[in-house]
Order: C-alpha cells, then structure tokens, then sequence
C-alpha cells in the first residue's frame, strides 16, 4: 500500500469516528432554559434591534484583513523550493510592511479604541 492511499484511509476513519463520537456523545436532555427563546438564562432587557457600532465592523474587517494575510502567507516556507526564492520573500516582506504601516496608521488615528 502506498503512502496516499494510507493517508486517504486514516483520514476517512479519523473523520467517521469524529463524526460518530459528536453525534452520540453530547446530552440529549432539553430544559426550560434551553427549551426558551434565549438560551443565556435571563429575559431580555432591551430591544435586540439596536444597530451595532461602527467600531465594532471596523474590528473585525481588521480581524479578517490579518487572518487572510495569514492565509496569504501560509505557503512561503515552501517558497525555498522555487527557482527564484529571494523575489517571493521580498514580495511577502513588502506585504508585512504594508499590513504593518496600516495598523500603525490605524492604531494613531485612534480607530482601535473600543471605547471613546
């Protein structure tokens, strides 16, 4: 047997037993509290229509900005392996200096304080 091939059957037994493993083990036995519109245990104070901040979407387009770049910058360890490595870790260089200007940018212009 080659090596996919064991690969490709861990894999599926793995995700079956976790597939099976979440389905039977947690508690099937519902309550008032869980049986209520909201689940935290206390009724509701105020409106749940109220708009949210701005500095809230603010936050998390930051939260996803750097969460993509750390998916951008995910495959350079391998990035030695190409013809040309010095021109893809000055390409991924010029990326972190850029994300890092704009949240220094960010952070002096007082955009990440949560409360004013």
């Amino acid at each position: 047997m080659n090596i996919i091939t064991t690969v490709m059957i861990i894999s599926a037994t793995l995700a079956m037993v976790l597939a099976l493993v979440s389905f039977y083990l947690p508690q099937m036995t519902p309550d008032s509290e869980k049986l209520s519109p909201y689940e935290c245990g206390f009724d509701p104070l105020g409106s749940a229509r109220l708009p949210f901040s701005l500095r809230f979407f603010l936050i998390a387009i930051l939260f996803l900005l750097f969460d993509l770049e750390i998916a951008l910058l995910l495959p350079l360890p391998w990035a030695d392996q190409l013809s040309s490595p010095f021109l893809t870790f000055a390409w991924a260089t010029l990326v972190l200096i850029m994300l890092t200007l704009g949240l220094i940018y960010e952070w002096l212009q007082g955009g990440l304080e949560w409360a004013e």
